[in-house]
This record gives structure tokens, sequence and C-alpha cells, in this order.
């Protein structure tokens, strides 16, 4: 049971958010200086399209330098907001989504529709309502988090891969990246991390997507999402996180009963413990939260 819980927090922030269409070879070619120069980035590439919808997002907050030429507030206006988020991005791209299910023969040429049919926006405003935007468009995804230098490798392999799918791939890619960190089982636990997600339209076959993905980020030592769409058991699990028997040992003595568990943690995190030398000799982990 959990009685109290304290948030450590930020003060309230605005953020002055740049979003343009650009060619994804030249994203990928200059990630690191973008990454460098904003303080949130990220990208969105369809696959069998030119061009990546790339986000710059700088705090206004201070200690953060506002982008060039962007006054402290200037949000979209209501209009803007619902055509850019409402009518393209969820009413028009799903419409495009329902097609390329009836006909998946299209869905490389309405893919490449998307693409180029990206906009530039700019304007500041608050940071959750710059962070989150309504998705309304269902998908599966996998998101995998690899070393940060191994990125280019690792995106020059999906794509070389996507062509060669037997079923297309509607949805686009999601790139971003984080700093290390050293909580036990983070995804950036010891190194600077990129974090590539891939979807699919609900409804549409995305195994053999999803396994093509698994076998490139395999090479580099991804680790997956805790809560996203992957194949790895407790064993692989194991060799990606060097505390990860340290997180077993704690969940035995906070759960001994093993009250927190589903066949999802069976399978991530495993039952059983290795022999432990101390006096309390041989113990067992029941399953709890990751």
């Amino acid at each position: 049971m959990i009685s109290t819980v304290t948030l450590r927090c930020v003060p309230a922030f605005a953020l002055a958010a740049e979003e343009s269409p650009e060619p994804v070879d030249e994203v990928i070619e200059r990630f690191d200086s973008i990454a460098a120069a904003n303080d949130h980035f990220e990208f969105y590439w369809f696959p069998y399209g030119r061009y990546a919808l790339v986000k710059r997002n700088n705090r206004l907050s201070p200690g953060h330098t506002a982008a060039p030429n962007v006054r402290a507030s200037r949000p979209l206006p209501g209009w803007r907001r619902f055509w850019e988020f409402e009518v393209m991005e969820n009413a028009g791209f799903g419409a495009l989504c329902r097609v390329g299910r009836a006909a998946p023969r299209f869905i490389p040429a309405l893919n490449r529709f998307s693409s180029a049919a990206l906009s530039t926006r700019s304007y500041t405003d608050s940071s959750y309502r710059v962070f989150v935007t309504p998705r309304r468009v269902r998908f599966v995804e996998s998101e995998y988090a690899v070393p940060r230098e191994s990125l280019r490798d690792v995106l020059a392999e999906l794509r070389q891969a996507v062509p060669r799918l037997a079923d297309p791939v509607m949805f686009p890619v999601e790139v971003r990246v984080a700093a290390a960190d050293d909580i036990w089982l983070s995804t950036a636990y010891g190194r600077d991390t990129a974090y590539i997600a891939i979807h699919q339209y609900t409804g549409l076959p995305y195994q053999g997507y999803f396994d093509a993905f698994e076998s490139i980020v395999a090479q580099v030592a991804g680790r997956p999402h805790w809560g996203k769409m992957h194949s790895l058991d407790a064993e692989r699990l194991h060799a990606l996180y060097p505390r990860f028997d340290d997180f077993r040992r704690v969940r035995a003595e906070v759960d001994p009963e093993g009250r927190f568990g589903n066949a999802y943690l069976d399978r991530v995190l495993g039952r059983s413990l290795p022999s432990d030398d101390g006096p309390a000799g041989p113990r067992t982990a029941p399953d709890g939260p990751p």
C-alpha cells in the first residue's frame, strides 16, 4: 500500500514550438547538431516519403533562451489548432488510413502523400499544450531505446527493411532522444539514448514489421519500452540491464507474497532469483510492477 507520494516538479513553463517538414536524409545527417541546439527535439518519418516532420521545442522559462524571432506568447489561433490537429492529423489522416486498410496496394502512395502534405507551424504556448496533442487514429506500437551513437545505423537498416516487407506500413516512425540516467530499469540506464517508435494502423498486419525491427535493434542491445509491444522475456532482458537482479531482489522484499503480478510481468521479470550467498539463502521473486 502507498500512503504518501512526493512529486519533484519544476515551475510551469512555456515553449517556443517550431514544427516543419524537412528532407529525412538531412535530418538524420544533422541529427546530433539539431538535438544539441534545442531543449526538446523529435521527428516523425513516413517510411515511403522523402520528408520528416521535425519538432523543435525550446523553453521560455528563466535560464532558457527562446528560439530566434519568437515572441513570448503566440499560441496557435483556435481555428488553426482545430484545422491542424482535428481535421488534418485526425480526421484526414484517419481517412487515408482507412483507405490503405481497404486497399493496401495504395499505402506507399498514401504514405508519400502524407509526407508531402506536412505543414509548418511556429507558435508558443504552455508546455502541456505543446507536448500533448489529441490522437484519435488507432494504432499498434513498438518502441526501443538504442545507444544514441547507433541511431543512424539502426535507421539505415530499418529504411532498407521496410520496402521488402510483405505488408506495407501506413504509420510514421517517431524518433527522439534522452540523456543517460541511473534508474535500474530505465531504458536509458547508463547510456545516452535514442528512442525509435514504429507503428501500424489498427487492423493492418504488423508482425513481420515488428519482427524485422526487433532483429535490427537486437544488434545494438536495444531495450524495449516496458509498456509497448515486444517479444523479449526475462532471460533476454537480464542481459540488457546490469541491475536487473538487484531490482528483482527488492521486489521480493516488498512484495513477498506476489500480490502485484500478472502474466506480462511473469514474462519480462521472471519468478525466481539466482542463489544468494547471504544469510537468507536462495530467494524467490514473485511478481510486481517494474
